[in-house]
């Protein structure tokens, strides 16, 4: 479908939004034609929520600088045209004046759309509403051939939109998506529930996914936050108009520790559906603590606009490039320490099993679970390059830090011990951060078979674009 087709049936005010995206896609296009032919093909951005290493090369990367506008809202259809490099936090700020929001908003909020898309992203909405790819309708994809296609379900390139998802760019670019919305009210009510053993928690995910509900309340968004093998919690939120005093942990106070409480009953909280939709971003998670943010006398001081998890990452960036953390361990005597930020998925049965073995194996925490069940239940495995069940229940277990090296041990060899427990429990592992997989391991576990081998081939057949296993796995 082309763009100009689209903007024509799209009301007056809308028609200018197709036009300037269109005049984005050319500029695209150029800047595409511009690469020499035996340079790889990547993209010229200077934000990433990738914490692998990324190819080195001199060659000019792709514009996309027209690529980052809501390009229009269709509140009756309840359906937006999405540029590829919108971030989720320009997404939100349009679609929340119509009372609406993406079926899955990932927790930062200068995660893209096409990036989530094409690398998976996932939320507390996930147990009902699936991964954000689900709810893609249709696609535009600059392909590693220098073609744009429209790529759907059912038509000439459905074979694209399957494989797609989490092909991390070795097929081709989102240039623009059409995506599902949801209806949201202006609030949300949370109940914090504290466990003490991690199977009664496994048991009360079960529970709250099959009825949608819990003690009687609906279920509109579920995430839980384990602290310890005895104190873990569930966190259930649920879509309200009625207004109240709300919470905001975008200044003194901090979000995860709001969780934690000790009585029996659910501790109650409330936010606007805007502060919720972002209640992870202000810390990263809690990722903040490493820079001093939590600290209240610092916090007092941290300018709010620096409080963000895209402010933090600036802060990563400057300690990979200067190894400013390994001079700090130097200095007092230590090895250099092992990044291990991860997120993985087990079944939901297996929740239990990992999490023991984490806490046990790995001296990280606190630990984030997000449970999910794809929308899709077409075929055994409709997105073969990461191919979960339909009908079955899976947790998202994220955890971002770095552990003590051990000297003798081979490189990664935490992360290597999480990549073969999560194989041993019928999990899968994101690949946008560290991954060693040999290239036949690997293969069996993300190239869907023939799938991957068969897209590269039609959609980028001069390789100008790096195979997923060198873009995720081989170091540059």
């Amino acid at each position: 479908m082309s763009l100009l087709g689209k903007a024509g049936r799209a009301p007056a005010a809308q028609e200018s939004g197709f036009a300037a995206h269109q005049a984005g896609v050319n500029r695209l296009l150029a800047s595409y034609r511009a690469i020499p032919p035996d340079a790889n093909v990547r993209l010229a951005k200077k934000t990433s929520n990738l914490f692998r290493a990324r190819a080195r090369t001199n060659a000019p990367g792709l514009d996309v600088s027209g690529l980052t506008q809501v390009i229009a809202v269709d509140p009756e259809a309840r359906t937006a045209d999405v540029a590829g490099m919108t971030t989720y936090e320009d997404l939100v700020a349009t679609t929340l004046r119509y009372g609406l929001a993406p079926l899955v908003v990932p927790q930062l909020k200068t995660i893209t759309l096409g990036g989530a898309v094409t690398g998976l992203g996932i939320e507390s909405t996930s147990f009902r509403n699936g991964l954000p790819h689900e709810s893609v309708l249709e696609i535009d994809v600059l392909t590693g051939a220098g073609d744009i296609v429209t790529a759907t379900r059912d038509g000439e390139h459905s074979d694209l939109f399957r494989g797609f998802p989490n092909s991390y760019g070795t097929l081709g670019y989102s240039t623009r998506l059409e995506i599902e919305l949801e209806k949201v009210e202006p609030y949300v009510a949370l109940r914090h529930i504290r466990f003490h053993d991690l199977r009664e928690l496994e048991a009360a995910m079960v529970a709250i996914i099959a009825d949608r509900a819990w003690d009687g309340e609906r279920v509109d968004y579920l995430d839980g936050v384990v602290f310890t093998a005895d104190e873990s919690y569930l966190t259930v939120g649920r879509q309200t108009d009625e207004p109240g005093p709300v919470s905001d942990y975008t200044d003194m106070d901090i979000y995860y520790r709001s969780i934690q409480h000790d009585a029996k009953q659910p501790k109650r909280d409330r936010l606007t559906i805007h502060d919720y939709l972002w209640r992870w971003d202000t810390d990263w998670f809690w990722c903040s603590r490493a820079f001093g943010a939590q600290n209240p006398t610092i916090r007092r001081f941290w300018p709010k606009q620096y409080r963000r998890s895209s402010f933090y990452w600036k802060l990563i960036a400057l300690d990979h490039k200067y190894a400013i953390g390994d001079k700090i361990e130097a200095r007092h005597g230590n090895p250099p320490r092992e990044r291990v930020v991860q997120d993985i998925e087990v079944p939901v049965e297996r929740t239990a099993d990992f999490v023991e073995w984490f806490l046990r194996e790995i001296p990280i925490e606190p630990i984030w679970l997000c449970p999910l069940r794809l929308r899709d239940a077409e075929g055994e495995r409709p997105w073969p390059l990461y191919p979960l069940e339909p009908g079955r229940t899976y947790v998202n277990v994220g955890f971002w830090s770095a552990v003590p090296t051990v000297p003798g041990q081979p490189e990664g060899a935490a992360n290597r011990a999480i990549e073969h427990k999560v194989s041993e429990l019928d999990g899968h592992k994101s690949l946008y951060s560290d991954a060693y997989y040999d290239q036949d391991e690997f293969a069996a576990l993300y190239y869907g078979g023939g799938t991957y081998s068969s897209l590269k081939k039609r959609y980028d057949p001069d390789s100008r674009l790096l195979d997923l296993y060198s873009k995720a796995v081989q170091r540059k």
